[in-house]
């Protein structure tokens, strides 16, 4: 089972992909977290990426793709993969679909966490004071972050929307009850 974990900046991606991961025994694959490591490590995509990251606009499409790909090349045999953060633009989910359909494997849902925008900002800033990540320290910065992801991020709901495979769940609560809500959805497929 292949899952995309979606949602704007802030909604708890990474923290419920970690719990259904846990629970379902399948993979995780978070772009910002192998992008944050390869601009730790000084590579020269973490180089590349690094401007990126600190203003809040999205990675270049054929970078991520390429990762992507090297991902699900090495982890084609998984008994299945939460992506988080991927795909971020309707090009990224088309060219997923190519890649995974090359493996002979396809994304099975959607997962559209929804939480209202001034809950988000107040979660990554609080992130940001423990996290010391400085594109989550100013609201500035992430006000901008979320303006890009409803410009270009959005919309790659509808890309799963017209193939059947899209659910929304409410973000509000606690991560126990967001996570039964994204775990109904899981289980009834």
């Amino acid at each position: 089972m292949n899952i995309v974990l979606f949602g704007a900046p802030g909604c708890g991606k990474g923290t419920q992909a970690q719990r259904l991961k846990t629970h379902y025994g399948i993979e995780h694959v978070s772009t910002g977290e192998v992008i944050r490591s390869e601009i730790q490590r000084g590579t020269e995509l973490g180089r590349s990426m690094e401007h990126y990251i600190s203003t809040g606009q999205l990675a270049p499409d054929e970078v991520v793709i390429g990762m992507i790909a090297n991902y699900v090349a090495e982890h084609k045999d998984a008994k299945g993969c939460i992506f988080d953060g991927f795909p971020r633009t309707t090009v990224q989910a088309q060219e997923f679909d190519k890649i995974l359909a090359r493996h002979r494997l396809k994304v099975d849902i959607m997962i559209d966490i929804q939480v209202p925008e001034e809950e988000l900002i107040r979660r990554i800033l609080l992130r940001g004071k423990d996290s010391g990540r400085a594109d989550d320290a100013s609201e500035e910065v992430v006000r901008d972050r979320l303006a890009v992801y409803h410009r270009q991020t959005a919309i790659v709901s509808d890309f799963y929307k017209a193939q059947n495979k899209y659910a929304s769940v409410d973000g509000s609560g606690t991560m126990d009850e967001v996570f039964e809500r994204i775990a109904a959805i899981i289980d009834a497929l």
